[in-house]
């Protein structure tokens, strides 16, 4: 455990269900909210008021678990980590005209082990999971939680069972079965991933961690927003993009910002948030624009960034809250722009990005179009995963 804490400082309290406050005991294994007319997510909740210095992060790994005082391990044997987090801020530098007078930035994921996002939130969710002894873990997914569950797994030594839809990449697949992940492919989308798991998990005794519907791959998720507000000095930029399937990053760097200004790191200011879909699913951008509280199913088929195939997100409602609480907004991309724009980066930037990262970037041009970004303002977009892991779903000429 090289380079993580070597006693227990994590300030984690207990469970609270954002929805109807009820409270949770996080010393056992939990689910979602035991309300039957809530069913929300559960959110691990800190103490704190505890006085932090910044100066504590000085010397630390550059790694996601510098952060651990609020991060929900709290015997850091139990801590399993490759090195996952702090990924670097990158500037736009030869597309910086299309730009429009905006600095713009990449937060690049595809650095993380098995190339993508995930290995944030289910390291803090495998990492839980051993500590609370589960032996077994079960996921439905569209390809990169897959692989990062499977690696994870196999490096605490617990059982992995993936569920995935059958037109998955084959490099998803492959990395699953390498790592020693029980693989199901199924023909059908995530949702029916997720269907087919809840019915054999509790046959099985498999601890479930689908996306939102345990508290702690959240956790690890939040990090993005506790290193952008690290890597940005403590002054947040004024618009972040994010990829929008299951929204679990865009709910985490939402609370990781609430969690900062609460300890006194950063100040009250907030970026506008920007839900970015495909247009194969689109329910959020419906609901937002349609003023919902929540989305309605919405599944056109296959889409080249199979991350933002997900036809309802579980916590559709918290995500729909935090594009309003931040005067964000939402649009769909279709993969002809996606295509357009991986290419675009790729040629003018040297980044092969992946195309639910793609998606951002046209995203931006076309909010910049109609004024919505204002010249001046600092964006922030974030590539989710290597474009690497995709090239079976791109057309390259």
């Amino acid at each position: 455990m090289t380079g993580t804490p070597t006693i227990s400082t994590s300030l984690l309290l207990d469970l609270i269900c954002p929805e109807c406050g009820a409270g949770y005991d996080a010393s056992v294994v939990q689910t979602v909210c035991l309300n039957e007319a809530c069913k929300s997510s559960l959110f691990a909740r800190y103490d704190l008021s505890r006085t932090l210095d910044r100066a504590i992060l000085t010397g630390r790994p550059a790694n996601m678990w510098r952060y651990h005082e609020l991060l929900p391990v709290i015997n850091p044997i139990n801590i399993v980590t490759m090195g996952e987090g702090f990924t670097p801020i990158i500037p736009l530098v030869n597309l910086k005209d299309q730009a429009g007078g905006n600095t713009v930035f990449w937060k690049d994921e595809s650095g993380n082990p098995t190339g993508s996002f995930k290995a944030r939130g289910i390291s803090a969710a495998v990492s839980r999971a051993k500590e609370l002894g589960v032996e077994a873990i079960a996921t439905p997914t569209a390809g990169n939680a897959g692989g990062a569950l499977a690696a994870y797994a196999a490096r605490a030594g617990i059982t992995a069972v993936v569920y995935m839809p059958r037109l998955t990449p084959q490099v998803f697949k492959d990395e699953c079965r390498l790592y020693g992940a029980h693989l199901l492919e199924i023909d059908g989308n995530i949702s029916d991933c997720g269907r087919l798991i809840n019915e054999h998990a509790a046959a099985n005794n498999w601890f479930q961690i689908s996306t939102l519907k345990e508290p702690y791959r959240l956790e690890g998720k939040k990090t993005l927003g506790f290193e952008i507000a690290e890597q940005f000095n403590w002054h947040l930029p004024d618009v972040i993009l994010y990829p929008t399937g299951g929204g679990t990053g865009l709910i985490g760097i939402w609370k990781a910002f609430d969690e900062f200004e609460q300890i006194g790191w950063i100040d009250s200011r907030r970026p506008r948030m920007v839900a970015v879909q495909s247009e194969s699913c689109d329910g959020i951008v419906t609901a937002f624009h349609g003023g919902h509280q929540s989305s309605a199913f919405a599944d056109g088929g296959f889409t080249i960034a199979n991350g933002l195939r997900v036809p309802k997100p579980y916590a559709d409602k918290i995500i729909l809250k935090v594009l309003r609480e931040s005067k964000g907004t939402a649009l769909t991309i279709s993969d002809n722009e996606m295509q357009h724009a991986l290419k675009e980066i790729a040629r003018s930037e040297g980044m092969l990005i992946a195309p639910e990262g793609a998606a951002l970037w046209q995203a931006y041009k076309k909010l910049k179009a109609t004024g919505w970004i204002s010249a001046g303002e600092q964006i922030l977009m974030i590539n989710t995963g290597s474009g690497y892991k995709y090239l079976e779903n791109i057309e390259i000429e």
